[in-house]
């Protein structure tokens, strides 16, 4: 049985959940691993998390830091002095919070479990550290607990993590497992604990946050025998209401610098899963094997891209964006194959088609999605076939899916974005007729057949969709971010318009694209900005393009100085809108050169990174830069790509600008900091900037290379002077998929003066 179980992991470590390059070259002669700073993004709004994992690995060992608030969302903040303790599941990056299941933590001398407060951010038992003592590298952890003297290390298989930790000389040595800890004090429905052993405890736990119906089961392994005591008790939260308790104290005597261990697996299926998910991925007490095999699975996923400069921090931002860029999605299988489906059941799958979780495609459809088909396509398949399956167990896409659960978070229906840039790339290893009915089912009214909570229906389905279809626009005195909702739609039907021609539905692709011209609506010539149109064909008034009410104005997240861009699949059609390339150009200007103050009662958090009004921090603005490239203005994006590199990405705690958002913000720097970066999901073109390596070569799948050589290369030469493709001349800024896909050479030579390289000329008359 036990051969059985590790050759399921074996093909784990060699498949695509570790962006592995092959099987045979598990030892890449170089270490990228050492570029690698786990703690960018943990300070600031960038909401990341420093634990040890595995690239879209199912576990998330990590120190929590924090319970509330909006920087608690990883559970951990770099400004923080204390850690609770060590839980097994965290998001990262984003802008809102779940998880921090099963925490443990080491104890010395009397458990100290009361008065626990819920108005405190540390726990009875909390310990203060010191960064100094605080390590952090691709798959290991470590930390010096100053209170208890006892140095905490981890580390992770894709299901299953291991710690190790050294303990003083005590009688009193334990740990307290704690269940009824969660990052923003969720509500515990259900809490299940079993003392198997002297060596073993498992449970499950089922809460409810964002969430609905979060399950997870864990079993423990200790490498020491334990006696126990079990707390059941209730604890009042603020508003009164008596919350259960349930933890586990564990207790043995240690030698001085004695060395106690513990393995946890996690299932989302039940007990025996977590059991069988741990014994096939960490069968021994070799705590450097599973930290080796982490570090190989890293230096594979990350030796994809191979870049060369002389700043050694743009190589440590550079990889640090491609170690974010591979936390999630979330491998959400057993090793056995079993999961937790869309419609909360647990179904037998095949472990070598594994389920994940965790997609946030309102951020991700923009850039990590794109950056994958380049790099793994095959692994952004599984993503796509994934979703598949959830539409087809929960009868729609999922807006948000968290732990299988309809979260009904954000707006859009992206996951036409991913299917169509596949399939216009070349790459749609899915059933295409198939794919488009689902696309065609998110994109039209219909709350029928959807197996999500009652609160998340109208999220989930919100009457936007009816009035898009059956009015022609969405009003704004009926539906919240309307002019979001509206611009999002346009672009989502473009998709599927793409996707109607493929599976030769004419008359689909003829409305589609139709549709896809709606956001003609919604701007206002008077004010050039897209503008909220009430059911009666008026402009909403009083109108302020700097406004913003987080989530409850015409917007999302943002302002009409931010949203007015938002027509990727259309740029051409967005500048006659506006009066032409000199007109778009003028307005497009007062972007960057605005006044940076934000208007209202409610000012969004989320928008931030300003350059005018020009919001990097955060999504609706990411593709904006590159409009100048298609109005003969390339120069323009090269200087302002060059400038949001430069100050917006930074080797710190707070060098990100905004919340990283799975993997978004630091995919839309590892595209740009190669020079290239796609407008629109769905064409398959990249916009030309302004690389700042000396040379970036893209491994690619099936063996080819694709490779970009700067020339005449300095922080002052931000401009380029020409352009070679393949050792023939590009006079344009822009590049197709397949000159990428089929492997060559860029070469690009920069000056420090603005050029008119990738202007078009004008025609005679």
């Amino acid at each position: 049985m036990m051969k059985n179980a590790v050759a399921v992991v074996v093909l784990g470590i060699c498949g695509s959940v570790f962006c592995a390059t092959s099987c045979s070259d598990k030892q890449t002669e170089k270490d990228y691993t050492v570029y690698v700073n786990p703690f960018i993004g943990t300070g600031g709004h960038g909401h990341t998390f420093p634990g040890p994992v595995t690239p879209h690995g199912m576990i998330q060992p990590g120190p929590d830091t924090r319970i509330d608030g909006w920087d608690a969302c990883s559970g951990y903040y770099y400004e923080d002095s204390t850690i609770n303790g060590f839980s097994h599941t965290h998001v990262s990056g984003t802008g809102c919070a779940d998880y921090g299941d099963f925490l443990l933590m080491p104890t010395v001398g009397e458990q100290q479990y009361d008065p626990q407060d819920y108005s405190s951010q540390t726990l009875p038992y909390a310990s203060a550290f010191s960064h100094e003592n605080e390590v952090a590298v691709p798959g290991y952890y470590s930390v010096f607990l100053d209170r208890y003297q006892v140095k905490a290390e981890l580390a992770a298989t894709p299901r299953a993590a291991i710690h190790r930790y050294t303990f003083p000389e005590s009688d009193k040595s334990g740990f307290i497992l704690d269940l009824d800890y969660s990052i923003q004090h969720q509500t515990n429905l259900d809490m299940q604990v079993e003392v198997v052993s002297d060596t073993e405890i498992r449970g499950h736990k089922l809460t409810e946050y964002w969430a609905f119906d979060q399950q997870l089961s864990f079993y423990a392994k200790f490498s020491k025998p334990f006696t126990y005591t079990i707390v059941r008790d209730t604890l009042a939260d603020p508003k009164g209401k008596m919350q259960p308790r349930c933890k586990v104290l564990l207790n043995f005597k240690t030698e001085k610098d004695e060395q106690v261990l513990a393995k946890v697996g996690i299932s989302a299926v039940d007990m025996d899963g977590a059991q069988k998910n741990l014994e096939a991925e960490i069968p021994d007490w070799d705590f450097e094997k599973v930290r080796s095999d982490a570090h190989d699975a890293w230096n594979g996923c990350l030796s994809k891209i191979d870049v060369s400069a002389k700043n050694e921090t743009d190589k440590t931002i550079f990889y640090t964006a491609m170690y974010h860029a591979a936390v999630s999605p979330n491998l959400f299988t057993d090793v056995d194959g079993r999961y937790l489906g869309m419609d909360l059941k647990v179904h037998q799958g095949d472990a070598g088609k594994p389920v994940y979780t965790i997609f946030s495609l309102w951020d991700t459809f923009r850039a990590l999605h794109p950056l994958y088909s380049i790099i793994d396509p095959q692994l952004n398949n599984e993503f796509i076939n994934s979703l598949l399956l959830k539409n087809r167990e929960g009868g729609i896409f999922p807006m948000w899916d968290l732990a299988s659960n309809y979260t009904g978070t954000m707006i859009g229906y992206h996951a036409a974005s991913l299917i169509a840039d596949a399939y216009a790339k070349g790459n749609a290893d899915f059933d295409l007729h198939d794919a488009y009915k689902a696309c065609l089912r998110a994109a039209e009214y219909d709350t029928t057949g959807i197996k999500c909570p009652a609160a998340v229906l109208p999220h989930l389905m919100p009457m936007a969709k009816y009035y898009k279809n059956a009015l022609g626009y969405i009003p704004c005195d009926l539906e919240n971010e309307s002019v979001a909702k509206a611009l999002e739609y346009a672009y989502d039907d473009y998709c599927i318009s793409v996707l109607a021609e493929a599976a030769g539905d004419y008359r689909n692709s003829e409305k589609y694209r139709k549709f896809a011209k709606a956001y003609t609506l919604y701007f206002d010539p008077s004010t050039r900005f897209m503008r909220g149109v009430d059911s009666k064909g008026n402009w909403r008034t009083p109108f302020n393009p700097k406004a913003s009410n987080h989530r409850n104005d015409d917007y999302c997240e943002g302002n009409a100085w931010q949203w007015s861009w938002f027509v990727p699949h259309d740029v051409k059609g967005l500048v006659e809108l506006m009066g032409g390339e000199d007109a778009f150009a003028g307005k497009l200007d007062s972007l960057f050169t605005a006044d940076s103050t934000i208007e209202g009662e409610l000012v969004s958090a989320d928008i931030s990174g300003l350059i005018g009004q020009y919001a990097h921090g955060n999504e609706p603005s990411h593709h904006v830069i590159h409009l100048y490239n298609y109005i003969n203005r390339p120069w323009k994006t090269q200087e302002l790509v060059d400038r949001v590199l430069k100050e917006q990405y930074r080797n710190a705690p707070d060098g990100l600008s905004g919340n990283e958002d799975c993997g978004q913000m630091s995919a839309w720097y590892i595209l740009n900091s190669m020079g290239f970066y796609q407008v629109c999901p769905g064409k398959p073109v990249y916009s030309i900037g302004r690389p700042i390596f000396d040379k970036a070569e893209i491994r690619l799948e099936d063996g080819k290379v694709f490779s970009v050589v700067t020339e005449n290369n300095s922080p002052e030469n931000k401009y380029i002077a020409s352009v070679l493709l393949n050792g023939q001349p590009l006079n344009k800024p822009f590049l197709n998929h397949r000159d990428i896909a089929e492997g060559g050479t860029l070469e690009i030579r920069m000056t420090g003066q603005p050029t008119r390289w990738g202007v078009k000329p004008v025609k005679a008359e």
